[in-house]
């Protein structure tokens, strides 16, 4: 069904047809479908959600709407969806929500959910306790088969994952059994006997982006969280680990192409706040670009002495920044999925070198044949050949160690990406251009 039906039958107020309609869609489906619709439609059309799909729904929505929808909300609507959202979620949306909105929230859920919502907000904001559930299932080591499978019908639905159950022992986890586990085994076993006793967790203060690897080099569907006493806490499951890869995905985007991160979407954004994450890093390569000027104008005699010099600036300069851009890419990219160390600085540098060689060389013999063709001077095609050589190579060394110097210092790799590098190369690229010719030229 088109939107523009979906007006229609609004005008038309055929709740009935719309509601069957809606009853049909994926609840992320519906949290975009709504989006499209202006506030009093949005406020509309939610209410026509089934009961069951209107929390998993109201969580999968941008927070702009989330807003709109608690606020026009009865204070009975609103208990019933927050019943009915996990907890780490509704953590999520006090986390987004003004004061008044969040003042709503809490009053509409009882106080051992507010207990536990504080709890989870007094972790560090990048924390895996920030991102965890407390919404898990625990079995006890001594319990059979089929005890623990008529605990997890009576509490899972509940509970924010079932395919993995953990085993506790005066609160300090001891092992894992996955609902695979229970299924096939016979229903007088113990858990003791089934239960995987080698795990792998986390602690409640490492940083959730590492939790997130995890997931990536495991391929998880949760992982425990215990404190220092190896005490289980909570878990943290896949779609949060998920929206973790994506948030540092968009803040590396944002910042490689030299632009503050912004948690709001494109649209969401207003345009004085695109202009001030943009403004920022423009004013300082901006001002970069002065050192490249004042090369410049330190040659100026050479200019004077051979102007077809100046025509080949743009192409070197382009040239050394492609290149330098090629490398930061793939070493920041290495280094996010953890597959380069600062370790292995020369093993990279040595192939960087060797890529650089190659490929400075056939530029160099490409552009060398081009300007004989069209120039018929040999030195000038000798002078922008060796030129061309070392400013490649210097543009793979500077844009493969800089993404790496910066994680050692604790920076952000993604700092050191196309534009300060190209920036950089710039200033390089004129220097040794200019060498070479003033030494070639006798200027």
């Amino acid at each position: 069904m088109e939107d523009k039906e979906i007006w229609e039958l609004l005008e038309n107020r055929e709740y009935a047809k719309i509601k069957e309609y809606l009853n049909t869609k994926n609840e992320v489906d519906l949290a975009d479908l709504l989006e499209r619709f202006p506030q009093k439609q949005q406020i509309m059309l939610f209410r026509l959600i089934n009961k069951e799909d209107a929390a998993e729904t109201f969580a999968n929505m941008e927070p702009k709407m989330q807003e709109t929808l608690v606020q026009a909300f009865s204070m009975k609507e609103l208990r019933e969806i927050m019943d009915d959202m996990f907890l780490d979620d509704t953590v999520d949306l006090v986390e987004e929500m003004p004061a008044n909105v969040v003042d709503k929230i809490l009053q509409a859920t009882d106080a051992e959910t507010r207990q536990r919502i504080n709890t989870l907000l007094n972790y560090p904001e990048d924390s895996a306790g920030s991102i965890m559930t407390i919404e898990y299932i625990d079995l006890r080591r001594k319990m059979t088969v089929k005890e623990a499978l008529k605990k997890i019908k009576r509490i899972g639905i509940n509970q924010e994952t079932i395919y993995t159950c953990y085993v506790i022992e005066n609160r300090k986890l001891i092992g894992i059994v996955t609902a695979k586990d229970l299924l096939i085994e016979d229903d007088n076993k113990y858990i003791e006997d089934i239960m995987e006793t080698n795990i792998i967790c986390v602690n409640t203060h490492d940083d959730k982006e590492d939790v997130a690897k995890l997931f990536h080099k495991y391929g998880f569907i949760a992982i425990p969280v215990v404190d220092t006493e190896h005490c289980l806490v909570g878990i943290v499951t896949f779609d949060d680990a998920l929206e973790v890869w994506q948030d540092e995905v968009e803040e590396d985007m944002s910042v490689m192409a030299a632009m503050a991160p912004s948690e709001e979407n494109y649209f969401g954004t207003s345009v004085l706040q695109h202009a001030r994450n943009r403004i920022v890093w423009l004013l300082f390569l901006m001002l970069s670009a002065t050192i490249t000027g004042m090369v410049l104008s330190y040659y100026e005699s050479a200019f004077a002495a051979v102007p077809v010099l100046v025509t080949f600036i743009p192409m070197l300069m382009g040239t050394g920044g492609n290149c330098g851009s090629q490398s930061s890419t793939l070493i920041i990219r290495g280094l996010a999925v953890d597959e380069i160390q600062f370790g292995d600085w020369f093993r990279v540098v040595f192939k960087e070198i060797r890529v650089a060689a190659l490929v400075g060389a056939a530029l160099a013999v490409v552009n060398g044949l081009r300007i004989i063709l069209m120039y018929s001077e040999i030195k000038l095609a000798v002078l922008l050949g060796i030129s061309l050589f070392l400013i490649v190579i210097l543009a793979k060394l500077i844009g493969c160690s800089l993404p790496m110097l910066a994680k050692k210092l604790g920076l952000d790799p993604a700092l050191m990406a196309a534009p300060l590098i190209t920036t950089i190369l710039d200033t390089c690229s004129i220097l040794i251009y200019f060498a070479l010719a003033t030494k070639m030229y006798q200027l």
